[in-house]
């Protein structure tokens, strides 16, 4: 038996390799450069410029994909405007039976789709074939589902919607990007990556044999150029982007005045915590799956793994031996575990970064064995004596590079996972679950796996937090970001002057500022006139400068961390409604100098101001989330989670209920508050402080910048410790 055992160790794998000829075939017989799918039918780019693309474990060239020009995306934009006239209009069941289709087609082409998907992209088959394209058929399935549940009535399908995806799960992000949007009833402009361009295209010979109606899905290859193109243009309503943080910024910014809607799912450098109770086995395994899956090429891989300092040596022995038994090769081979880096320009990226680790003095270890040279390869590596602040453990390397930092107690656990300007995704593992449940919302991330890792689902949201992007894909969630929402409008109604004369109150004191629970004088020293609605002098007010929101960041920040429950903010708000009920004199006295609106309106505006408050307490606990039973092992707590630290800067619309509706809707969620009033109404806002003081408020979670109209707009906008902003 010891003799069988010592051979049964002493195997090596044989090559087990997938039968490629159908696909190569496919690629060899494609146009050079190949043509775009637009209006339902193959179109000739108007654009000279092409580039090539290659299969990335051989280095040799694949096919030629033309870069669609200013024209093609036009032309595309143009049927997809064109066919969203009908496609939007059809019965909810009709466009389910269209995505039911698709995803029947993906099945039965599975194996050409993950044979195509390993040769474009480099990944191994394993993942293409089990995890990839049954997870595309999924999200057809799924939306399906939930285009025949749609409902015009209560929102409405936004237009044409452009879309951008990445190179590392090309078809699957297709998919993500796709299924929901046509599914909520909009056309679609999308530009698969420039390196992996191919399962796009294939993907849009199915939908013809689906009989999916021209223009609704328009697929265009090309370069960063068509990309700009397409967030660029007019008629697109809506931009879904997958990649990088850096041109996730530059989509932002070029969009900020547009009225656009977006979903950015941005970049990470997610954190794998490793407790001292934690099955070690089982969490190595967690390991090879969260950082050498598909070549570390993922944006939620746990490329920081965390562990407790009594284990770690023992655990990086178990890792570096695991480590050793990889296999690193021909992609296409079903032995492999790690396939090839997809284009020469990140293997060059991973490789300086490597270098520059290095530098910095952490320490680099490799497998004994060498990577195959005849394609673009790179060993599974970890780096150990790393800094939570140097660079590898900062920057998203996107590659099979892992870095180890360790940590003594779960505080400081939950402080070096938060330590990245990152936040979409975590992996803890333990086997005390009051631990790892205790932990998991302490850490700001969009999502948290417990002692597992890289669990996908159509039926669940996924997204970021901070640089890793915002918006949700997936879920019900993921449904409601193509959705326009049919939300009731108010025209503002001309206010007629009374000619009455009014007792204007003597005011001989500048109202403050309300900064951390307490009134301060502006950083500034300057203040500006409050004046009646018929311009006669009422007081001056405090005028905020950048030092005075640096404060009230840093005083809001701090309230977060001792944050009370639901029921704790639900009765601070009932207490806040019926406080602001007794100074129904005041305000209404405030509201008629200062807006000029009548004795009758002014108490209804009151009356509605004290019910807001009273409404958002009643729903403060009861703002919950789902539990989603996807098809895998476990449950997905979805959780609703508060944004943060939210500024909002006010109009002069009936001022006294945009207040108690913004300050009470973002306190009831959790939210800390920096309220900027309107210049006009600042008084209204200033004497609201002792409702507040008398209403055990805690300190930080509301503060109020009195300051001339946009003046603050530019240094809040610019703060990065701003996690959202409510603008009117």
């Amino acid at each position: 038996m010891s003799k069988i055992i010592k051979n049964f160790k002493n195997i090596n794998y044989g090559p087990a390799p997938e039968d490629s000829k159908d696909v190569t075939q496919w690629i060899q017989e494609l146009d050079r450069p190949n043509k775009l799918y637009i209006n339902g039918t193959w179109t000739k780019s108007n654009s000279n410029k092409k580039l090539n693309i290659i299969n990335p474990s051989n280095n040799k060239k694949l096919a030629t994909l033309a870069i669609s020009n200013k024209k093609d995306v036009n032309l595309s934009v143009s049927a997809a405007k064109k066919a969203f006239n009908k496609w939007s209009k059809i019965s909810p069941l009709s466009r389910s039976k269209y995505l039911y289709a698709l995803a029947r087609l993906i099945q039965k082409h599975s194996r050409f789709l993950a044979v195509l998907e390993t040769i474009d992209n480099g990944k191994p088959i394993r993942e293409t074939r089990d995890i990839d394209i049954p997870l595309v058929a999924r999200h057809f399935y799924y939306h399906a589902g939930w285009a025949a549940k749609m409902n015009d009535k209560t929102s409405k399908p936004i237009g044409v919607v452009g879309q951008i995806i990445p190179w590392n799960f090309p078809l699957l992000m297709l998919s993500w990007k796709i299924a929901p949007a046509i599914a909520a009833g909009n056309t679609v402009v999308l530009k698969p990556a420039e390196f992996t361009s191919l399962s796009a295209l294939y993907f849009a010979e199915l939908c013809q044999k689906a009989g999916i109606p021209k223009g609704v899905i328009n697929i265009i290859t090309g370069d960063g150029s068509t990309g700009e193109l397409i967030t660029n243009h007019p008629e697109i309503k809506k931009i879904a982007f997958t990649g990088s943080t850096e041109v996730g910024k530059k989509i932002i910014q070029s969009t900020a005045s547009s009225e656009k809607k977006l979903t950015m799912e941005l970049g990470g450098k997610s954190p794998f915590i490793v407790f001292e109770d934690a099955d070690l086995d089982s969490a190595v395994e967690g390991i090879v799956d969260a950082i050498w899956f598909n070549q570390g090429q993922v944006c939620c891989a746990g490329s920081r793994l965390l562990i407790q300092e009594s284990i770690e040596k023992k655990f990086v022995t178990k890792l570096k031996n695991r480590m050793e038994k990889l296999r690193v090769g021909n992609p296409l081979d079903k032995s492999i575990d790690i396939g090839a880096i997809v284009a020469p320009v990140q293997l060059k990226k991973i490789k300086q970064i490597v270098k520059k680790g290095e530098k910095e003095g952490s320490s680099l270890w490799q497998p004994k064995w060498a990577c195959p040279k005849d394609g673009l390869f790179y060993p599974p590596s970890i780096f150990t004596n790393v800094s939570p602040s140097s660079f590898i453990a900062q920057v998203e390397i996107f590659g099979p590079v892992l870095t180890v930092l360790n940590f003594r107690k779960p505080s400081e656990a939950v402080s070096i996972a938060n330590n990245t300007p990152y936040g979409l995704a975590a992996s803890i593992w333990s086997e005390n679950i009051n631990l790892a449940l205790d932990i998991a919302p302490k850490i700001k991330a969009g999502v948290i796996w417990i002692n597992s890792t890289n669990l996908f689902d159509a039926s669940v949201g996924f997204g970021g937090y901070k640089e890793s992007g915002f918006g949700r894909e997936g879920g019900i969630e993921g449904i409601r970001s193509y959705r326009e929402i049919n939300l009731p409008e108010i025209t503002p109604k001309k206010i007629k002057k009374n000619n009455i004369k009014l007792k204007l109150p003597k005011i001989d004191t500048t109202p403050k500022l309300y900064i951390g629970g307490k009134q301060k004088r502006p950083d500034s020293g300057y203040s500006f006139s409050q004046f009646s609605y018929d311009d006669q002098f009422i007081c001056d007010i405090g005028r905020a400068n950048r030092k005075d929101v640096r404060d009230s960041v840093e005083a809001a920040s701090k309230s977060l961390s001792k944050q009370p429950n639901n029921f704790n903010r639900s009765q601070l708000l009932f207490y806040l409604a019926e406080n602001l009920s007794q100074r129904k004199t005041t305000f209404v006295d405030l509201l008629k100098n200062i807006t000029g609106i009548s004795k009758a309106n002014a108490e209804k505006e009151f009356e509605l101001s004290c019910e807001r408050i009273f409404y958002f307490a009643s729903m403060s606990d009861k703002f919950e989330g789902n539990i989603h039973n996807p098809p895998m092992r476990g449950l997905t707590l979805a959780v609703k989670e508060p944004v943060g630290v939210v500024a909002s800067v006010l109009n002069n619309y009936q001022p006294l209920l945009s207040l108690s509706t913004v300050i009470s809707s973002l306190f009831a969620n959790g939210n800390a508050s920096i309220i900027v009033p309107a210049e006009q109404s600042s008084l209204i806002a200033t004497s609201l402080y002792q409702v507040f003081e008398t209403s055990d408020i805690p300190p930080g979670y509301i503060n109020i910048l009195t300051a001339k109209d946009n003046e603050l707009n530019p240094t809040l906008a610019q703060h990065e410790n701003i996690d959202g902003i409510w603008g009117f």
